[in-house]
């Protein structure tokens, strides 16, 4: 288990656009393990406390800002498309996610802005697979799957894989009894309607195009823009 103080603060990471899944997925998750342990406090952090868009028709908003809770234990960082290509340039958000948090982790696209913030050099790490090519921009080895643990760092992939990452991150807390209980909790046992996903009928060129939109619409001229296509179209 991670060796804390007294207190553990996981505190959530809220930026416009990101995927409302990454952050509630892993939110539920984490607050369940909360509100069976209160050693643990669980909160949503944004740069302002405001309303935020998200990638679905559901505005969010954080109960705290960066500057309330300057040192958490624990940050977990959503992805998603365009917008979070965008906060890549956040430069705000890169300096919060630089600040020594005992344990940084990310969802799906999030690992992005954690490469962003410098914290993927030299580390495996997973991401959405449409982007997985692009995690050596940042000096990261890319890893096909579900969540990745290496040093302080860990990444999971896609969107429903934050579940999976925050369950694992649960038993690193509090114990596999605890994480099972969360489990239970969540009545977390998938049981996908058309089965596993079998990656060699991925839809690589359609996810290149949808790729290629948020790279134009989140970075825009950004030389990173430039970079990544590269990659992605290369490794495509």
């Amino acid at each position: 288990m991670i060796g804390m103080g007294t207190e553990k603060t996981i505190a959530f990471v809220l930026y416009p656009g990101c995927t409302i899944l990454d952050l509630v997925g892993p939110l539920q998750v984490l607050s369940t393990l909360a509100a069976m342990r209160p050693e643990f406090r669980v909160i949503v952090v944004a740069e302002r406390l405001e309303p935020y868009e998200t990638d679905t028709p559901l505005q969010v908003r954080a109960g705290h800002t960066f500057a309330d809770v300057p040192s958490p234990d624990v940050v977990v960082v959503p992805g998603g498309g365009a917008p979070t290509l965008r906060a890549m340039t956040d430069e705000t958000l890169l300096a919060y996610l630089r600040g020594g948090a005992r344990l940084t982790t990310s969802v799906c696209t999030g690992s992005l802005i954690l490469g962003a913030a410098g914290l993927l050099d030299g580390r495996r790490a997973t991401t959405h697979w449409s982007m997985l090519d692009a995690l050596p921009e940042f000096g990261a080895t890319p890893v096909r799957e579900r969540w990745v643990a290496d040093g302080p760092v860990l990444t999971a992939a896609g969107v429903s894989a934050g579940i999976d990452m925050a369950l694992h991150l649960t038993e690193e807390l509090g114990g596999i009894d605890l994480a099972r209980a969360v489990q239970f909790a969540i009545e977390y046992d998938p049981e996908p309607p058309h089965g596993k996903l079998n990656w060699t009928e991925a839809p690589r060129p359609l996810y290149l195009a949808v790729v290629g939109q948020w790279l134009r619409d989140g970075l825009g001229d950004h030389p990173l823009a430039e970079r990544l296509a590269t990659r992605l179209q290369n490794a495509g």
